[in-house]
């Protein structure tokens, strides 16, 4: 038996939290993939897995024995790494993830010019605005908009973002004026529905310090900020989205900010890796000098 393909399976089940799930991330057939780890607990003389039709946990020497799995083989990963000199040099591949308008104004860019410093590295950029999964999908770094959840990789926070408000100035001429965050629910409204946005819009009482949660009738709803922004624009309605994605209409005139005293708390926006003791050169590279690129351009936003 691959004891380092048994280890992998474990880790993937658990992290996957069923043996189905993880048959279709690996790929590998269901029996084939619960023979392998039924092969490592008889192996190991252990139970490492409580398994029932509705839910499958650890048990307590699975547990430990899944860190010690984790642990062995980073250093395995290290250690070919070493091997292949990305430890010495920066070289090797590089998978990022980004959201897709932001990844293509803002990362695409800086990517190019870090191509251009590096040949030795080659990037492959996914553009995603789903969190896709760092493990399972073997990403090595990720930008993401928004507070991020507990978790044991690393972040490195490179600047704040604006939630705005905004409609085209035709649209705001043929209505009464916006004065509070309610007057919405009188008022057409583009909405995205995404995995990650919300049923209603937040904004800041800034008399009581509160948060209002607007829930708007959205007159459009489309799942992505460019179809969003093209219809604020055509004034359909209003519509709320982060300050990079209506930046361009702004300053063309072609959509004005609304309600900016109400706007709520900027969200994070962070370079995130998975956990590691050392870092390959080349992820350490790109770290190094993306951060402080996207700083600028994001304090850029706030000017």
């Amino acid at each position: 038996m691959d004891r380092l393909q048994a280890m992998s399976m474990l880790i993937k089940v658990v992290e996957a939290g069923s043996f189905s799930a993880a048959s279709k991330i690996l790929n590998v057939p269901l029996p084939t993939l619960s023979r392998k780890i039924s092969e490592l607990e008889n192996q190991l003389g252990v139970r490492l897995l409580h398994r029932t039709t509705r839910k499958l946990s650890l048990t307590d020497s699975g547990y430990d024995y899944i860190e010690a799995c984790k642990r062995i083989l980073e250093q395995v990963e290290e250690a070919e790494s070493k091997a292949k000199g990305e430890y010495l040099e920066p070289r090797g591949d590089l998978v990022i993830t980004a959201p897709v308008m932001f990844g293509r104004l803002y990362v695409l860019p800086i990517i190019i010019e870090f191509l251009s410093l590096y040949s030795n590295i080659n990037v492959q950029l996914l553009l995603s605005d789903k969190n896709i999964n760092l493990f399972e999908d073997d990403v090595d770094m990720a930008i993401r908009i928004g507070r991020l959840p507990d978790s044991t990789m690393i972040a490195t926070q490179v600047g704040n973002m604006r939630i705005v408000t905004c409609a085209s100035q035709p649209f705001l001429s043929d209505h009464p004026k916006i004065e509070s965050p309610y007057d919405l629910t009188q008022l057409s409204c583009i909405s995205l529905d995404t995995a990650m946005t919300t049923p209603y819009w937040s904004y800041h009482l800034p008399d009581s310090g509160l948060t209002a949660h607007i829930d708007i009738l959205p007159r459009l709803t489309v799942d992505d900020s460019d179809s969003a922004v093209k219809a604020a624009i055509n004034g359909v309605g209003i519509t709320q989205q982060l300050h990079y994605q209506v930046k361009d209409a702004i300053d063309k005139g072609d959509l004005q900010i609304i309600l900016n005293k109400f706007e709520p708390n900027k969200i994070p926006v962070h370079l995130l890796h998975k956990t590691r003791k050392y870092l390959p050169q080349k992820m350490k590279s790109f770290l190094e000098f993306t951060s402080p690129k996207l700083k600028s351009r994001i304090y850029d936003l706030s000017l």
